[in-house]
């Protein structure tokens, strides 16, 4: 029996890594003989790197850089050696975490320590990036990105602009005599799960901006003046790509990806799949296990398990879901590949307890499937056995 396991972290609690080798234990409790395939997944979101750095046998580097209001932070990022393949994660330089709720401020947060990856990427030799854009803090366009990779933006009394989306509206001039050539050589793929355009109603700034601490007023000055910013870059790069989908993810930075790179967009759980080599795994298998912290119908959205469990139907391998809470239209997912999904807690526990005892949750789950999974293999053994022990010997 085959069985690959293929979670996505569980926030604030287990890497995919560790969320897996939970499970794999369980299993093996139950079905000692099984063949166990782990696979750590993620959608783009954070946790990418550590799910493929893992997965892929890569190595992860540090840097520091400027987080998302100029503190610095040490950030990591990802190297494939054998493909020039880096993994950039987004949230690890610009990401939400790295502020406190009151910290938050969409007007004047940076993706600048993002670009200082990409550029140590660069150095490294990259020939293909990975930018995993989701859990950004930022509603800048990409423009520090930019900034830190050589395009400089200038107010019409010729002074630079300070940092941010809102300074955005006081752009008179851009200069991209300084921005790093090696960008038009290497291969960008934006890791992301959303399609909004950069401005408007469905734009980076109306959609993603309240989360990131805009006001319903700061709201419309950022769609402002992003929309400004993509004016200039139309004018600079005769072309314009702002409402192209994706454009408006992370906050703009996939405006900045597409406009400045060349870059394509793929599902961000996609591209993990492909680099974990997933469907090679599936192949053959007898069932497949992911999991996610809170499963619901927000998970076709893109989401590890919807993905998992897209290629798993391919290949008609059964799939079921462990996760840390099962929430609202959850069922929706069992016309998607989903065959059945189980909570992580036994009782009624805060999240807190939940958090700090999933590794043993989930490996009591994990046991609890490979049971009732083993049922039907148990069953018909015991009905041999009596079958044999009922007829009766010819000799």
């Amino acid at each position: 029996m085959k069985i690959v396991i293929a979670p996505d972290s569980f926030k604030d609690s287990l890497s995919a890594e560790d969320v897996a080798a939970a499970i794999a234990r369980g299993l093996a409790d139950a079905l000692p003989q099984a063949e166990l395939v782990s696979c750590p997944m993620a959608d783009g979101g954070e946790g990418t790197l550590q799910a493929l750095v893992a997965t892929c046998s890569g190595e992860q580097r540090s840097l520091q850089v400027q987080g998302p209001l100029g503190t610095p932070v040490l950030a990591h990022w990802g190297w494939l050696a054998d493909s020039h393949t880096a993994i950039i994660e987004m949230a690890q330089a610009s990401g939400l975490q790295l502020l406190g709720l009151a910290q938050r401020d969409a007007c004047r947060s940076s993706t600048y320590g993002t670009g200082q990856l990409i550029g140590a990427a660069l150095d490294a030799g990259a020939q293909r990036i990975i930018l995993a854009i989701g859990g950004s803090a930022t509603n800048d366009a990409g423009s520090g990105m930019l900034r830190a990779l050589g395009l400089r933006l200038f107010d019409a009394q010729g002074a630079e602009l300070a940092p941010g989306g809102l300074a955005l509206a006081h752009l008179a001039r851009l200069d991209s005599s300084g921005l790093d050539p090696r960008l038009l050589d290497v291969q960008v793929e934006v890791a992301a799960d959303v399609d909004n355009p950069l401005c408007g109603a469905n734009g980076a700034s109306a959609i993603f901006g309240p989360q990131k601490g805009a006001s319903p007023a700061q709201v419309a000055l950022l769609d402002h003046a992003l929309g400004h910013f993509a004016d200039h870059c139309a004018g600079l790069l005769e072309e314009d790509v702002r409402a192209f989908p994706g454009c408006g993810a992370a906050g703009g930075m996939g405006f900045a990806a597409k406009a400045f790179m060349g870059a394509q967009f793929r599902a961000g759980v996609e591209v993990v799949a492909e680099l974990a080599g997933l469907e090679a795994a599936v192949r053959g298998a007898d069932l497949v296990i992911t999991g996610e912290g809170r499963f619901d119908a927000q998970t076709l959205r893109g989401k590890t398990p919807f993905g998992v469990a897209r290629i798993a139907r391919r290949h008609g391998v059964p799939v079921v879901v462990i996760a840390g809470t099962l929430g609202e239209g959850y069922q929706a997912l069992y016309e998607h590949g989903i065959d059945a999904a189980f909570a992580l807690t036994s009782g009624p526990m805060s999240l807190q307890q939940a958090c700090e005892q999933a590794a043993p949750l989930l490996r009591d789950r994990a046991r609890d499937i490979a049971r009732l999974w083993a049922l039907p293999v148990i069953y018909i053994d015991q009905q041999l056995a009596t079958v044999r022990l009922a007829t009766p010997s010819r000799h």
